[in-house]
């Protein structure tokens, strides 16, 4: 694969990129329409795959936030295009890497030391390349590692980034008023804490810790003398990708396991910890020879305040879903309803949060809960189908809910999707035995 030997870090220059991305948007526009002329049934796919490609390609030279918003994005099953889930799930695996002189600048900037005069042994190459960083395998006194190191110039960018990309998530999902500003400084404030790794460093450790009491789990320790704000390094865990584990023919049992694995390692911190590994995308997981689920990575965790965490789980009781006062309560309490809502907006959204929680909350009104029900994801895709098209939506404020569901809700969409496509069945209070 090409490496990079220089990331653009200036606003100008970086902007410069995304304005080129969105001439190409606009050729494939021209192009589409231009075929649809002579050929009215020309199919929208087309367009869609050739504008994910071109997006794809503008933010992977740039990394750092404005290609984890591609990351997230391409999590979203249910809400993009399957092209661009499909083109933005690279950005969990395939990204080009920093050459090897540009990672010997870093080491010696951060660490003080050339990689060659830190560890016995150090691959130049990096084994995975992501959105903040890369990953190189190293060996010192017998032990072998993984190193990440940080784009340069990612922190630095985060706010430039995302003013860039903000005008598209205005659209896309229909924020309007000063309101929106709440979530895009969510976003910031996780993204600037994904690029401390003093911060991650002791989080991965304090999780880690807190949850080695879960059967089924495994974690890497980490080396604080062998970090800094920019350079992590770890125990080298050895298995295979959740994601790529999820296409062999696995045994329905270990699928199982794995599910309850990943469920309790969740709930346990969610409910215990009240704080959460919010980033659940394939590429953060591995599973072990031996059928255990590997965590790897605790760059994004979210605290969970009381005033969110209360509400948010009371919704998620049956007895409260169908108690209209309570249900009310809830709502305001939890932003998704506001005073200056209309008549026709409180009747809306009020129906469309019932139904929808009615649906996302129903693992946890049940002792055992099948993931693999088809029944339960073609709620979830009809759902979102159905409000995607209506009209009446796209004209009210989108704004909707306490900036603390952007990454909640992030959970557990990405946890639901990976309990999904294991096929797990779990028992949904298993978790409770380890809150001791």
């Amino acid at each position: 694969m090409k490496t990079l030997d220089k990331i653009p870090t200036g606003k100008m220059e970086r902007a410069g990129k995304l304005v080129k991305t969105g001439v190409k948007i606009g050729g494939n526009y021209v192009k589409y329409y231009g075929k649809k002329l002579v050929n009215p049934d020309t199919p929208k796919e087309e367009l869609d795959e050739n504008n994910a490609e071109d997006i794809y390609d503008g933010l992977k030279s740039l990394k750092g936030s404005a290609l984890k918003v591609a990351q997230m994005l391409s999590m979203e099953k249910n809400l993009l295009p399957r092209a661009y889930v499909e083109k933005f799930s690279l950005s969990q695996f395939s990204v080009p890497p920093l050459s090897a002189p540009l990672v010997r600048k870093t080491f010696k900037k951060y660490l003080g030391q050339y990689p060659e005069d830190i560890f016995d042994h150090f691959e130049k190459d990096s084994v995975n390349a992501a959105s903040i960083g890369q990953v190189h395998r190293a060996c010192k006194n017998g032990k072998d590692l993984a190193v990440k190191i940080q784009y340069p110039g990612v922190a630095e960018s985060i706010s430039s980034d995302l003013a860039l990309v903000k005008p598209v998530a205005i659209k896309m999902f229909n924020l309007k008023g000063k309101d929106s500003e709440k979530y895009f400084k969510e976003v910031e404030h996780k993204l600037i804490e994904e690029t401390n790794y003093i911060l991650e460093l002791e989080q991965s450790k304090e999780i880690t810790e807190a949850c080695s009491v879960i059967p089924g789990t495994e974690f890497p320790k980490y080396y604080p003398e062998l970090s800094s704000e920019r350079i992590l390094t770890m125990d080298w865990m050895t298995g295979l990708h959740l994601g790529e584990f999820t296409k062999t023919d696995f045994d329905t049992d270990l699928g199982n396991q794995l599910g309850q694995a990943l469920w309790d390692f969740y709930m346990f911190q969610i409910h215990h910890l009240r704080k959460v590994h919010a980033d659940p995308h394939p590429g953060n997981f591995l599973v072990s020879e031996n059928g255990n689920l590997i965590a790897i990575d605790f760059g994004c965790i979210k605290a969970i305040p009381d005033e969110f965490y209360i509400p948010y789980f009371e919704l998620a009781n049956l007895d409260n879903l169908n108690n209209d006062a309570v249900f009310m309560e809830k709502l305001y309490q939890l932003e998704i309803l506001t005073p200056t809502d209309s008549g026709q907006e409180l009747e809306f959204f009020k129906a469309l949060f019932k139904e929808m929680l009615s649906i996302f909350t129903s693992p946890f009104n049940k002792e055992d809960f099948d993931f693999g029900d088809a029944g339960f994801w073609s709620k979830i895709a009809e759902l979102s189908e159905r409000y995607s098209k209506d009209e009446q939506i796209r004209k009210m404020n989108g704004n909707r809910g306490s900036k603390h569901f952007l990454y909640m809700n992030r959970t557990f969409f990405g946890l639901y999707n990976l309990l999904h496509d294991l096929g797990a069945k779990v028992k949904v209070n298993h978790f409770k035995k380890y809150m001791v």
